[in-house]
């Protein structure tokens, strides 16, 4: 980050707002207390300047300052490095975890892919830690260069940050999805009479009231613009109003002022800059290395110098970015490829490897073989760092491939690393480049399935199925495995497009599995999956469940290794695709705690960034209904704060049934209206119908049965997996409810199908309770006995509790008022432990109507905690300690310290071993 060469008074001019504001971010972090702000402008506006106020106010804090790079945004972890080099020292004070992970991602040991979370874990410790003396302040100027891995690991450090004194401050030009969220302040164009003012200050002659005006007009109150335009203009232009304005953007004016002083430097002085601009690292002995082998003399530096455009020293440092990008951009592409090709034989090759390769990519003049392979062998050595970096140096490596075949290979394989890493416009123009071929059989038929996927991949949209299923045809007779697993992924597709298909649903893809290749010997996770969805699908549940419970024992089995299959797909299809609508749809709760748990646990271990939030959300999912409505909603924040750290889609799934069974009616509807337009767009079928079910749940515990009818039946119009028996149950009691016994009856007789093929004590007391709804008196009062039996013996609470329920309102009906009283009083005291509002207050309605006095309750002071606080404290009762919190919930251990004063002062009590007297133990998994 470069220091102006002007004035900061000057500069600063019209900006109290802004300094007002970095005041009281510094005081807030100087007070004990971290602080987060995004700076957000236009090229010029003065981003740089406000930087250098808060170093210059920052008296006593230990201060960083970086900045990304345009040209080094391929590198992963480049910025994250520099940010991080001052702080190494204290790298073995980290636990041993998380210093391996942020040393191999900093190239400071060889290692498998870190954990990406817990390289951000790391940064945080270090950054934490260095601040445990004195406060810290992290500037970051131009974040939109930032390398995607530094991004990703900074913007989660940025939410994590709590009760570390740090001040976290990003300049930037246009919004960051990751950095969506966080304070942001947005640095605008001076007003008129500051442009004027900072005009005349900076002007070196006089001035024509209509160039003056022109200037002012076209600047747009930036003053970078304000500054450099009159240099870059001559006297008698100033004076004598002959100057008339382009239309370019402030940006262009600026690097055109810029480079009309690099072009009055003498020509070793320009080639010295040049070979600056090239070089990303501003490594002082690197450039200079590479000055020698150009035979820049040493003196060449002087000249530059003294235009006020760039320092040399130790780091070489540009005046601004735009000077850098000036130079860089409007050098003669031949005089670039020169300073690269300098760069890299001055850039040690054992010691960097990747960046000598990345020199020589930017000095090639046409196609090479050998730089091509050397990039080709970054790109491994990407991966193993586990930088998206990999698909750059392969996208590359096929422009620069002579061999048309093996050009093919290469940018295959970079777009499917691009798909992966969110790449969708470089995917697409690397299909492009494939296509272009030599294509034999199967790279066409990879080319297509890559299509396919890219199309899934944007939008779990109704086109998937059929271009995934067509794709996997294509592969059947070249490649029988990978043709599986595109069959699995069309499985996928087709469950997400629902009822909102246009291609092939999940039967037609359940047929291509089963006519099309033979699993290999032995078979793998997917293809175990694959089969058993095709037998569900095909043959029904009472053939498909026996089947289906065994591929989900591999499942189970492969989670408990610790050791799923190489490929990083399986965790998306074993956590995406099958536990999540299938262990519903066997009603199997003991497997939906165990696989959600493992889901979790390997998500971390592997940094899977795409699957963690999905993970997360499907425990939170379970939570639910084991009525641990405060649990959930920790993970569903975590899973949120994940998805936006690392620039993901919310996960809103569980959060629709949380609010429903909550009884949240306003947030509920408005959460539920916006996903069936947001996903009703692009043809996710599979989300519309759990919005129905949800909208169900939620009106049958308001106990309004005639609206939960009719969202009920919008849901069971199409079966999707896992969601279509829960919402048969919502369609049975809203229709018996509301005078409807036929589509009640017909209802159950779908459910009965599903609940006896499955047979688990979950679907056997659901199945009752239902039963129990349209039966007469005497077989009603036994089913019910039954369900609450049965119910008690698994982990539903939810369903448990509502059970009581509709038997304590049979017997009020009944006339047995004392029964009903003991049946009521259960469910109404589940439900209000839960936060079941709409439920508990069903149940205090019904408890009044047998004449019994009902005290409200009042939140105790275990409810006063908010869901990270209440997490905290259950894990602390566990016997965790603060660094196994703090891993745990990427959080730094003195932020845990923190909140468990604020939870010790809400409980009452100054001790982790009180805390088991006052939070309930969890409940021991029941025997089955």
């Amino acid at each position: 980050m470069g220091v102006p060469a002007i004035d900061t008074r000057v500069e600063l001019r019209g900006r109290g707002p802004e300094l007002a504001a970095l005041d009281r971010l510094l005081a807030t972090a100087r007070a004990g207390s971290s602080a987060v702000l995004v700076l957000r402008g236009e090229a010029g506006i003065g981003k740089t300047a406000l930087l250098n106020y808060a170093v210059g106010r920052a008296a006593g804090f230990r201060t960083v300052a970086i900045a990304g790079t345009e040209s080094e945004m391929e590198l992963p972890f480049a910025v994250l490095h520099q940010l991080c080099a001052p702080m190494l020292g204290r790298l073995h004070e980290l636990p041993g975890p998380q210093r391996d992970a942020l040393s191999v991602a900093f190239g400071l040991r060889e290692g498998e892919a870190p954990n990406r979370f817990l390289v951000g874990l790391a940064v945080l410790g270090l950054l934490a830690g260095a601040a445990e003396d004195r406060p810290l302040a992290c500037l970051v100027d131009d974040a939109q260069w930032l390398d995607d891995e530094s991004m990703q690991v900074l913007a989660f450090v940025a939410r994590r940050l709590m009760a570390e004194p740090v001040a976290l401050i990003f300049a930037l030009r246009e919004r960051a999805r990751e950095l969506a969220g966080l304070p942001e302040l947005l640095v605008e164009g001076l007003s008129e009479p500051d442009a004027r003012a900072l005009l005349a200050s900076a002007c070196p002659a006089p001035l024509d009231p209509l160039v003056r005006d022109r200037i002012v007009a076209e600047a747009h109150g930036n003053p970078m613009a304000l500054l450099q335009l009159p240099h870059a203009l001559a006297p008698a232009e100033l004076a004598g109003g002959f100057w008339l304005p382009g239309r370019h953007p402030v940006a262009n004016h600026l690097e055109n002022a810029f480079y009309q002083q690099f072009l009055a430097l003498p020509p070793d002085s320009q080639r010295l800059m040049v070979t600056a601009a090239a070089e990303p690292t501003g490594d002082g002995g690197l450039l200079w290395r590479a000055a020698g082998l150009q035979a820049i003399p040493m003196d060449a530096a002087l000249p530059a110098e003294s235009s006020g455009l760039v320092e040399f020293g130790a780091r070489v440092r540009f005046r601004h970015p735009l000077v850098r990008s000036a130079v860089y951009q409007r050098t003669p592409p031949p005089d670039r490829r020169a300073a690269h090709r300098a760069l890299a034989q001055a850039t040690d090759p054992q010691l960097d490897p990747d960046r000598r390769a990345w020199h020589l990519a930017q000095a090639a003049t046409g196609p090479d073989e050998g730089v091509a392979a050397d990039l080709e062998r970054s790109a491994d050595r990407a991966q193993g760092r586990g930088g998206a970096a990999a698909a750059s140096f392969l996208r590359r490596a096929a422009e620069l491939t002579p061999d048309p075949a093996r050009r093919v290979t290469r940018a295959l394989a970079a777009a499917q690393l691009d798909i992966d890493a969110g790449g969708a416009e470089q995917a697409e123009n690397l299909l492009a480049v494939a296509e272009a071929g030599p294509l034999d059989d199967l790279r066409r038929a990879r080319l297509e399935r890559l299509r396919a996927r890219l199309v899934f991949s944007r939008l779990r949209c109704r086109d998937a199925p059929r271009l995934l299923l067509d794709a996997a045809h294509r592969l059947a007779p070249l490649d029988g495995a990978l043709a599986r697993d595109t069959l699995l992924e069309a499985f996928g597709a087709a469950i997400f497009a629902g009822r909102l298909s246009d291609g092939p649903g999940q039967r037609e893809v359940a047929e291509a599995a089963r006519a099309g290749p033979p699993p290999p010997t032995p078979p793998r996770a997917v293809d175990v999956l694959l089969d058993s969805m095709a037998g569900l699908v095909i043959d029904g549940h009472a053939a498909g469940v026996d089947a289906l419970q065994r591929a989900l024992h591999v499942v189970r089995r492969e989670q408990e290794s610790g050791a799923p299959d190489a490929d990083s797909r399986w965790l998306w299809l074993a956590f995406r695709v099958i536990p999540e609508p299938l262990v519903p749809e066997l009603w199997d709760d003991d497997a939906w705690h165990e696989m959600a748990s493992a889901a979790v646990r390997i998500a971390r271990d592997t940094g899977a960034l795409s699957v963690l939030p999905v993970a997360l959300t499907y425990k939170a999912g379970y939570h639910v209904f084991a009525g641990e409505f405060r649990t959930a909603s920790a993970l569903i924040d975590e899973a949120t704060a994940i998805s936006e750290a690392t620039g993901g889609a919310p996960m809103m799934y569980t959060s629709l049934v949380l609010s429903a069974w909550r009884a949240e009616e306003s947030e509920a509807m408005a959460l539920i209206e916006r996903t069936i337009d947001e996903v009703g767009a692009w043809g996710e079928g599979r989300t519309v119908s759990l919005a129905h079910y949800a909208t169900a749940a939620l009106y049958n515990g308001l106990g309004r049965y005639e609206t939960a009818l009719a969202a009920a039946t919008r849901a069971c119009q199409y079966e999707d997996l896992g969601f279509f028996g829960w919402a048969l149950v919502e369609l049975i009691e809203a229709a018996a409810r509301s005078g409807q016994p036929e589509a009640a009856g017909a209802a159950l007789d779908k459910l009965t199908v599903r609940t006896r093929a499955s047979g688990t004590e979950w679907a056997l007391g659901v199945e009752a309770c239902s039963r129990a709804l349209l039966s007469d008196d005497q077989v009603a009062d036994a089913l019910y006995r039954e369900a609450i039996e049965r119910l008690g013996r698994c982990r539903v609470a939810v369903h448990l509790a509502r059970a009581h329920l509709l038997y304590g309102e049979w017997l009020r009906r009944q006339n047995r008022r004392q029964e009903s009283r003991t049946q009521l009083r259960c469910a109404y005291e589940a439900f209000s432990r839960m936060g079941a509002d709409g439920l508990a207050e069903r149940a205090r309605r019904e408890l009044l109507a047998t004449g019994e006095t009902v005290r409200k309750r009042t939140a105790g002071t275990a409810t006063e905690l908010t869901s990270q606080e209440a997490q905290i404290a259950r894990l602390a009762r566990d016997g965790h300690t603060n660094s196994e919190i703090a891993a745990q919930m990427f959080i730094s251990p003195r932020t845990v310290e923190w909140h468990l004063g604020n939870v010790f002062a809400k409980l009452g009590v100054s001790s982790r071993r009180q805390l088991r007297s006052v939070l309930s133990s969890p409940k021991a998994p029941p025997t089955v």
